[in-house]
């Protein structure tokens, strides 16, 4: 087994596998010189040993006793000592930042002996008592699994019985007082008593902060932000500093600029006479950061001079916990800090302007994901509104949904497809499943650094925190504000960029972004933000080797992704074409009973789509149109079976002829498969059924010679589609070549396939030989490499999948790299070992999604297409892929 333990002093901010974001950035500030309590991380690789076997590896223990030894010598005093104990935190720290997911102790050490010498020593008994409640009721909720109401309770009973709200009121009598029943609460519940050996609270806690990583909540996180889920935890030992020794000491968390907006400037929450938890829980609301200027001056300037020496050191927005113990300023954690979309922007752009990072490098911190998010529409401005209370902007967004007061309740809502938002006086990392169900979170207590602010921000959920106008009574089930009461179930709208809480739904508008990519908002009219996407897309357009393409089967769709950068349409659904009005020709092909009928309804088709043909390579004009002939069963253009026999069992016992919907029925019934996106479909469809391809192909071709009369560029391409053997595609090229020969067209159109099943994949050597391009239907491919039904099985049980941990994302939300992506690995190698200057793409909907995009340009495509609304998304990430 390799080194399990390290002091902070052995570490750098590079280790972060290792020691967690948390211990590598204790230790880099360490080694920086700054004021950080000295203490030890214990490694991931030893939370992987106890994941793996269910115990703590054996030699942690002494590894351990070297590392408090030399804590215990570096600080003067020891763990369990009477007259002045040395207490330490134990704290979790993944690679990745999981705000509040995993588990922290503090203020162990702590005994029914030691808290009398910690009240010596403070010279504060009510801060020595108080620190000792703080750690049993951590304890019990932490490590012995307790429900934190046991707690909570007996603190409002001590409150109420001292008739105060305000938790500074209870004197060190009180304080003890409770210690004693949380004791007894810990023995009546868990049938032990708290443990008083030190050594036994620290092993404990650890083993606790290990399990914690498969906790429900961090579990539900790493899901939502797809962080793998064999990382492990790092555990922080660190000798404790006190902000809740008196007014003279505090704590806080700061930002070096602005998490919501990007402006630089003081940022941050102070609280006095508090510790850590309290700021980050919200439960007591703080005071701006700024304020310390005035309550010590000394502790404001030199956490100035720090946090610019941090934020130059990283070269980025630095998000950091301190305590002032006594005048005495001590940094407790710093870390790259999570921001909104716009944030990220904005920050990475000033930083190019500072000289700080080249352009490249702000590309690299801005997403697809969060350029999603600045797309989502936001309150129309001038619209009637009714203001009920303004509070702190925490993440922004434009939510509207009725009020719910429980994870629970935002939960249910949701899965009945209701938009909620979920109001609370704090939320804790027990509200992530409700966090996430709902369209924003609304709080009365907080704020920019409280849990409900920060996650908010790391999943881009709008976010409202601090609303202390705000009564909310969960029991009763009402928020009353101003005179005005709002049950559950009222609705409203909160604006996380503004901090604005309206009655009712608001109207929404485009946002500056999407009027931008429209083309009607100039980038230098002076949206800072919108200059700064345009500054980075237009860098990711450099760069980017992708070509980004589009999905659409209309004009309009083509002209809308045209202006959001699409370099033309990488797949035109051409089955789209044969729906509505359309119908009645298509019932008519279905039921011809000879060559004759069947020709007539072909006729009445091609004219139809060769107007759809005509306005669609007319808003491409010059660029590349991907068409995929006719895919579907034909009985998806017919009435369902169940609605025809309904209506022929009625005519017949009226004694009516039913008619055409006798006809129907039968056909229907002969057309109905058991697998029917495994039946008669796709190029099946082409060789069984004459004419209806050669109709396809001569509506593209007419339509493509007239816009050339005209002087125009179109750029057809024709793609065969669930091709599984060269034979079949040879045929069908044929008779696509037949046809352009015969309409005229005299220049070369492409003609490739759709790679959409397995076998045509693993044979694309073969398949080359007839195509001109492939076009990677990841879709269809997905569904048949897993043998899903995505029409079934998302509904069914995938969210069981994802729980269980089988998938961490769904595979067609992300595309399945081991299995899917091997495909199409294989498929890319195979086709141009044929053909070297084999076009490459892929249409399916992973074409928009960012990790998606990433893997595309390294497996060597040659472009993505995607949703109209996800251009401007893929265009940005092909940028970063090719960084």
């Amino acid at each position: 087994m390799p080194k399990l333990v390290y002091d902070f002093a052995e570490g750098n901010k590079t280790m972060k596998e290792l020691l967690g974001g948390k211990g590598a950035n204790l230790a880099e500030m360490t080694n920086l010189g700054l004021p950080v309590p000295p203490g030890f991380t214990i490694s991931t690789e030893a939370c992987k040993a106890y994941l793996s076997t269910g115990s703590v590896p054996a030699e942690l223990a002494d590894e351990i006793d070297h590392h408090v030894d030399v804590l215990q010598q570096k600080m003067g005093k020891k763990l369990g000592q009477a007259d002045d104990p040395l207490l330490v935190s134990v704290r979790s720290g993944a690679a990745v930042s999981m705000p509040g997911m995993m588990e922290t102790v503090l203020n162990v050490g702590l005994n029914d002996d030691s808290v009398n010498g910690l009240a010596h020593q403070s010279g504060n008994p009510r801060f020595a008592w108080d620190a000792y409640r703080r750690l049993i009721q951590m304890f019990g909720k932490t490590v012995l699994g307790m429900e934190g109401d046991v707690f909570e309770d007996a603190i409002e009973a001590a409150k109420q019985a001292k008739g105060t709200s305000n938790d500074l009121d209870l004197d060190a009598d009180d304080l003890k007082t409770l210690v004693q029943t949380f004791k007894q609460a810990v023995h009546d519940h868990t049938g032990r008593e708290f443990p008083q050996d030190p050594r036994t609270q620290m092993d404990l806690a650890i083993e606790a902060v290990f399990g914690s990583w498969n906790s429900e909540r961090a579990i539900l996180y790493r899901r939502q932000e797809r962080i793998a889920t064999d990382l492990g935890t790092a555990v922080n030992i660190c000798s404790m500093v006190f902000g809740n020794l008196g007014m003279d000491s505090g704590t806080g968390v700061c930002f070096t600029r602005d998490p919501s907006t990007g402006q630089p400037g003081v940022y941050g929450d102070y609280l006095q006479n508090a510790q850590g938890e309290d700021v980050v829980a919200g439960i007591r609301n703080t005071v701006p950061l700024a304020d310390l200027e005035q309550i010590d001056k000394t502790s404001y300037d030199e956490l100035m001079a720090i946090m610019a020496k941090l934020e130059g050191h990283y070269r980025d927005l630095c998000d950091i916990e301190f305590t002032v113990e006594r005048g005495k300023l001590w940094m407790l954690q710093t870390r790259v800090g999570k921001r909104t979309a716009a944030a990220a922007f904005r920050i990475a752009t000033s930083l190019i302007d500072e000289g700080v990072i080249d352009t490249d490098e702000a590309l690299k911190r801005v997403k697809g994901a969060q350029l999603a998010q600045l797309m989502f529409p936001r309150f129309d401005a001038d619209a009637d509104k009714e203001l009920i209370t303004k509070a702190i902007g925490a993440s922004p967004g434009a939510a509207s949904g009725k009020v719910v007061f429980t994870s629970a309740a935002a939960v249910e809502a949701a899965d009945k497809g209701e938009k909620v938002i979920l109001v609370r006086r704090e939320t804790n990392p027990d509200d992530l499943h409700g966090m996430i169900a709902a369209q924003g979170i609304l709080t009365s207590r907080g704020g920019k650094t409280s849990h409900a602010a920060v996650v908010a921000r790391g999943m881009g959920k709008t976010c409202v925190c601090g609303a202390e106008e705000l009564e909310v009574n969960v029991a009763e089930g009402t928020i009353k504000v101003n005179g005005t009461v709002l049950d559950a179930d009222a609705t409203i709208s909160i604006d996380g960029t503004t901090g604005e809480v309206f009655a009712g739904e608001v109207p929404v508008v485009a946002s500056p972004v999407v009027q931008y990519f429209e083309g009607s908002l100039d980038p230098e009219a002076g949206d800072e933000l919108v200059a700064a996407v345009h500054r980075l897309i237009s860098h990711a357009d450099e760069v980017r080797r992708l070509g980004v393409r589009t999905n659409a089967d209309t004009a309009d769709d083509a002209a809308r992704a045209r202006r959001f950068g699409a370099e033309g349409i990488g797949l035109c659904r051409t089955e789209h074409m044969f729906l509505g009005e359309r119908r009645e020709a298509v019932e008519r092909l279905i039921l011809a009973e000879d060559d004759a009928d069947r020709e007539a309804a072909l006729t009445e088709l091609e004219p139809l789509q060769r107007g759809d043909f005509l306005e669609l390579l007319g808003a491409m004009d010059g660029q590349p149109v991907t068409i995929r002939l006719i895919d579907p069963p034909l009985h998806e253009f017919l009435p369902s079976m169940e609605d025809l026999a309904v209506k022929v069992a009625l005519a017949n016992e009226r004694g009516e002829d039913p008619g055409r919907d006798a006809k129907l029925l039968t056909a229907v019934q002969r057309l109905h498969e058991q697998n029917p996106m495994l039946g008669l479909r796709g190029v099946r469809l082409g060789l069984i059924i004459p004419g209806l391809f050669a109709m396809q192909v001569r509506a593209i071709a007419s339509a493509a010679v007239e816009l050339k009369s005209q002087g125009k560029d179109p750029r057809p391409e024709i793609m065969i589609p669930l091709v599984g053997a060269v034979q079949e595609l040879h045929l069908a090229r044929d008779e696509v070549t037949k046809v352009l020969a015969e309409v005229g067209v005299e220049w070369s159109i492409p003609i490739g396939t759709m790679i959409e099943l397995p076998r045509a994949a693993v044979i694309a050597d073969q398949i080359a030989e007839a195509a001109d391009f492939f076009s990677f239907g990841t879709n269809d491919l997905t569904q048949t490499t897993w043998g899903f039904s995505r029409d079934d099985v998302e509904g069914s049980f995938f969210s069981r999948y994802l729980e269980k941990g089988i998938f961490a994302v769904s595979p067609f939300e992300s595309i399945d790299v081991e299995g899917v992506g091997a495909l199409v690995r294989t498929g890319v190698e195979r086709g141009r070992a044929t053909k070297p200057d084999l076009k490459l793409g892929i249409c399916g909907e992973h074409g928009g999604d960012p990790d998606s995009v990433h893997f595309f340009h390294d497996a060597g495509l040659d472009y993505v297409s995607c949703s109209p609304f996800r251009v401007p998304i893929a265009r940005l990430e092909a940028g970063r892929a090719a960084l």
